[in-house]
């Protein structure tokens, strides 16, 4: 499989180291607007062409699929563009900025039967995996409640660098520079985490967000800080399941941990991801009257990029699709709808 990667900053070194690592991969080429960039880029990874539009490469036409690894709000033209040539495309999550774009690039790709998948990177996470089968065989019964957050604690740590200084961070807290805040960004990841875990999709949500002050005006440069950086969401699962989901960038002391639990009539799992290590305990059978919780290890799952490989040499399109992707969209685009028409009551 020959592999274009469009747009190279930081993301794009993993797509590139993962996607060399996968046997009869090919990285034939790298699209970015900034010439010295994608240079630094093909040089880093050993790519033999450099473009600065994907127009240009598009034009050049060698290639099978595309990972699209440029900012949120330029997913939706190049997706379009990559798929009316043909290609495959690997997107970067979030698939769209809102629904209606998502929507298209799913019809778009599923009518050309173009392979078509999300980079929902905690698919990734062999404890996610687990507890899903574990939920999918019974062992916890009927689902009834669950708990998720997404914490990350950069907007009052240096441990990633200095929000206040550098653009790979501000333009995350900026609508103007394409950013829906911590909802967009990585709400995304926690509504994956939360319904793949356990095996449903959303039904009903309710969301509030919050922007906090941040600098004098809120505003750094041209950076306007005004997405939000937190949100709390409560949310009914098709199978019935009742939960909350919160997320922050100001949890000091939690550089990005993920943790999930699920609650069903016969026993309960939880899952707990960290950049540094990943847990997955379970409480079932006879251990729900004692309350005790067992630590279950695991092997490790393919990652999302050799699942796009082996859609390709399939034929058979592979979850995270972009379908599923624009479902996600759909509930984030509901938060926004339902934080926005509920701000008139006050207690």
């Amino acid at each position: 499989m020959r592999i274009l990667i469009l747009g190279t900053g930081g993301m794009a070194n993993q797509h590139a180291k993962h996607f060399a690592a996968i046997e009869g991969v090919t990285l034939v080429g790298g699209v970015d607007v900034d010439p010295a960039r994608v240079e630094a880029f093909n040089a880093t990874h050993n790519i033999e062409r450099g473009f600065g539009s994907l127009d240009a490469a598009l034009a050049w036409g060698e290639f099978d699929g595309v990972a699209n690894v440029t900012p949120d709000s330029i997913h939706h033209p190049t997706t379009m563009a990559a798929l009316r040539a043909g290609k495959h495309v690997f997107c970067e999550k979030p698939l769209a900025t809102d629904h209606a774009k998502a929507l298209e690039m799913t019809e778009t790709a599923e009518a050309a039967g173009l392979i078509n998948m999300v980079n929902l990177t905690y698919r990734n996470v062999s404890q996610l995996q687990k507890a899903r089968e574990i939920v999918q065989s019974g062992q916890v019964g009927k689902v009834k409640h669950f708990e998720a957050s997404y914490l990350q604690s950069w907007l009052v740590s240096k441990a990633w660098g200095d929000w206040r200084t550098e653009s790979q961070w501000l333009w995350r807290l900026s609508k103007k520079h394409g950013s829906n805040g911590v909802l967009g960004d990585i709400g995304v990841h926690i509504l994956d985490f939360a319904a793949y875990g356990a095996g449903s999709d959303f039904s009903k949500v309710f969301c509030r967000l919050h922007t906090f002050e941040k600098a004098e005006n809120n505003r750094i440069g041209e950076y306007e800080l005004d997405a939000n950086d937190s949100f709390a969401m409560t949310a009914q699962l098709e199978n019935g399941a009742l939960g909350v989901i919160h997320a922050t960038r100001w949890a000091t002391g939690h550089f990005n941990e993920l943790r999930l639990r699920i609650y069903g009539e016969l026993g309960s799992v939880e899952v707990q991801h960290r950049h540094d290590w990943s847990q997955l305990r379970t409480c079932l059978g006879a251990d729900a009257e004692t309350g005790t919780w067992t630590d279950v290890e695991v092997e490790p799952v393919a990652t999302n990029y050799m699942r796009f490989v082996e859609a390709f040499r399939t034929g058979k399109n592979l979850e995270p699709s972009f379908r599923h992707a624009t479902n996600i969209q759909k509930v984030l685009d509901l938060s926004v709808a339902t934080d926005r028409d509920a701000s008139e009551y006050q207690v």
